[in-house]
């Protein structure tokens, strides 16, 4: 355990997390948890691969910096300060021609030596050669690699046993400086890797190459003000190609060879779990695994660039070539004689962290709440970050993952929403529009009841004078005429007036329980019907008995089925009245194929006095009475017209729904 622990390494900035799920879906062991939206790391499941920080474009991913902390050991004169560097400084300081200027500025920060890596990576790799020359059975998994460690430690713990004893170059280096300066040093590490910062506790800090950028640049240390300074301690020899993939074994003179080759390279955070998992299956069983988690460590996150894979690549290759050429290899071969017997062994413990895996019902039960309710419904496009919509199910159910998370799940959600979001709008604009024409029915009641009253007197003295002059006058007499017209327009007035009465009137409904399809043939009684216009009536109700007020009613229907007579063309048409329902509602529909009714007049039909017949042959109150009937009714009333052929069979439909009690 590191001296920065393993549950401390990567954290999430709240107020930058966008919810893209990349963080999810490039984490190897989905140690992130969606909380509300937010992606949160777990902690006590995170192995420190730092992936969640390389992919994440918002910068809501960070691992923990450890810079404070080397500059408060800088500024401890009681101890002497070694930096041990990692060999992939080549391909992070690619600006930097010669090497010796990076271990210069080093020295400037304040650190009394500076180590190379390479040469415990040497030592290390002599060791993993000796292992893999003993002849016996056992199998191992390279321990060079912290994550891969963590891995095997938290999510495959049986494994530990095959995992290689040996120290990694690291901590390999950090025993030698103590063997070399004396154990009251103090020890950092600076490499490209976020999980070395809890590898060990033999190394007081670790620091990346970002972090050390970051100090250079605090401190104003260029390569122009530094002196130029080779590494302190032993030179190194081919331990400094250990950042690339197969660098361990071309350290150790050994193949892969596919033919020949007991031994499987690989990297990268869906390979090394996949070859861990086929190891611990059995299936190959026989081979020695050497992985890494990044693809490189030249790719770890602490490096300052996320790709140019092969130029950081080929400027380790570079390096490695000049120092092999210059290398002096005798000097080389006598310290790594006179440092063989240095303790390289490491130990491994188990710990723990799977989960348990939820019943299988359960896991269905989320499926089909996602909608995922048969194996076609499975799309694994991998959008929540999961590999399958199985394991979005299994993480849901274990904490990690919220539904919402699928995202055609969500999709199809939206649509719902919107569609009902429509159909809610849809309905307040009707009842909005119910509310305007109620208020300007009720204002036009008043006033037309008091305009009623007001004229209803001396209307009835004009009518009464103006027929006993009638009735004295001869029938030959030729003022007649005039007194008949007279006594015409006056009962004219007096059925307008009694439309406005009717209209602004509050009566209560009298309900009684009436047969609905005998109400409606009987109304027809009061229409009359040209011989080219046909009425049919017709019920589909199983019960037609219902509460209505017969006598409010039948001027209702009256009125509507008049209208549709005078609507029809010269040549005629039909009426159709049906009656529908349910043990709750009814609705009686009047149906004509007329002219119809102009768009413009659809909302003006209701209003007191609109009407499109002429002069004489109509007041406008006829509808206005039919909305005031339905309202008393508790009930309400629906048009649908058409006037434009080109549009389908022209004609106007009204329908009337009613609860069958009132």
């Amino acid at each position: 355990m590191g001296h920065a622990k393993r549950n401390k390494l990567v954290f999430t900035v709240k107020d930058k997390c966008r919810v893209c799920y990349t963080c999810v879906r490039e984490c190897p062991v989905k140690a992130i948890k969606i909380i509300n939206g937010q992606a949160e790391v777990l902690s006590e499941r995170c192995i420190g691969c730092g992936n969640c920080v390389s992919v994440c474009s918002q910068q809501a991913k960070v691992y923990l910096n450890l810079k404070q902390e080397v500059e408060l050991l800088l500024t401890d004169a009681d101890h002497k300060v070694v930096a041990i560097v990692a060999p992939s400084f080549p391909a992070e300081f690619t600006e930097i021609e010669d090497h010796r200027n990076l271990i210069g500025m080093i020295r400037q920060l304040g650190f009394n030596m500076v180590m190379d890596v390479a040469f415990g990576a040497d030592l290390v790799a002599q060791e993993y050669k000796k292992m893999l020359e003993i002849s016996n059975s056992k199998h191992y998994i390279s321990s060079d690699c912290p994550a891969i460690v963590f891995y095997i430690e938290h999510f495959h713990p049986e494994l530990i046993k095959n995992l290689a004893p040996i120290a990694s170059p690291m901590v390999a280096t950090a025993r030698l400086a103590k063997y070399i300066y004396g154990s009251d040093i103090k020890i950092v590490f600076i490499g490209p890797c976020v999980a070395k910062k809890a590898e060990s506790d033999e190394v007081d800090e670790a620091i990346t190459f970002k972090e050390l950028r970051e100090l250079f640049e605090k401190y104003n240390i260029t390569p122009s003000v530094s002196t130029a300074v080779d590494f302190d301690g032993p030179i190194s020899g081919m331990g400094a190609i250990f950042p690339l993939e197969r660098g361990l074994l071309q350290t150790v003179d050994k193949t892969d060879n596919i033919v020949e080759g007991k031994i499987i390279v690989d990297s990268g955070k869906n390979n090394f779990k996949e070859a861990i998992k086929e190891f611990e299956k059995g299936e190959i069983a026989d081979y020695h695994l050497e992985l890494l988690c990044c693809n490189g460590c030249i790719q770890g996150p602490g490096m300052t660039e996320k790709n140019r894979h092969f130029h950081k690549r080929s400027k380790i290759s570079k390096y490695v070539k000049e120092k092999m050429n210059t290398l002096n290899v005798p000097r080389w071969k006598s310290e790594m004689d006179l440092y063989k017997n240095l303790n390289l062994s490491q130990t491994f413990n188990p710990m723990d962290r799977r989960v348990s895996f939820p019943e299988t019902s359960e896991i269905d039960r989320i499926l089909a709440k996602m909608g995922k309710e048969k194996p076609s419904d499975h799309l694994n496009c991998g959008a929540c970050g999961y590999d399958t919509c199985y394991d979005h199910a299994v993480a849901v159910l274990n904490g990690y993952a919220e539904e919402e998370m699928c995202l055609p799940f969500t999709i199809e959600k939206l649509h719902k929403s919107i569609t009902e979001l429509n159909l809610s709008q849809e309905k307040l604009i009707n009842t909005r529009l119910a509310l305007k024409q109620s208020e300007k029915l009720a204002n036009m009641g008043q006033i037309s009841a008091g305009i009623a009253h007001e004229v209803n007197n001396p209307l009835g003295v004009i009518t009464m004078y103006s027929n006993i002059i009638l009735d004295e006058l001869q029938a030959e007499d030729p003022h007649r005429k005039d007194v008949e017209l007279i006594v015409e327009q006056a009962n004219r007035c007096k059925n307008i007036v009694g439309g406005l009465l009717n209209f602004a009137r509050k009566n209560k409904v009298k309900a009684t329980e009436t047969d609905i399809e005998a109400f409606l043939n009987h109304s027809m009684n009061s229409v009359i019907f040209p011989p080219n216009v046909s009425c049919t009536v017709k019920s589909l109700l199983s019960d037609n008995m219902v509460m209505i007020d017969e006598s409010q009613m039948m001027q209702c229907i009256a009125n509507l089925v008049k209208n549709a007579v005078d609507a029809m063309p010269p040549q005629g048409g039909e009426i159709k009245i049906l009656a529908a329902g349910n043990d709750k509602n009814f609705e009686i529909r009047i149906q004509d194929n007329g002219t119809g009714i102009a768009e413009e007049n659809m909302d003006k039909l209701f209003t007191p006095f609109f009407t499109t017949k002429e002069i004489g042959k109509g007041t406008g109150l006829g509808l206005p009475l039919v909305y005031g009937i339905i309202k008393m009714h508790s009930g309400k009333i629906e048009v649908k017209s058409n006037n434009k052929p080109e549009l389908g069979a022209t004609g106007t439909e009204f329908i009337i729904s009613l609860p069958r009690v009132i």
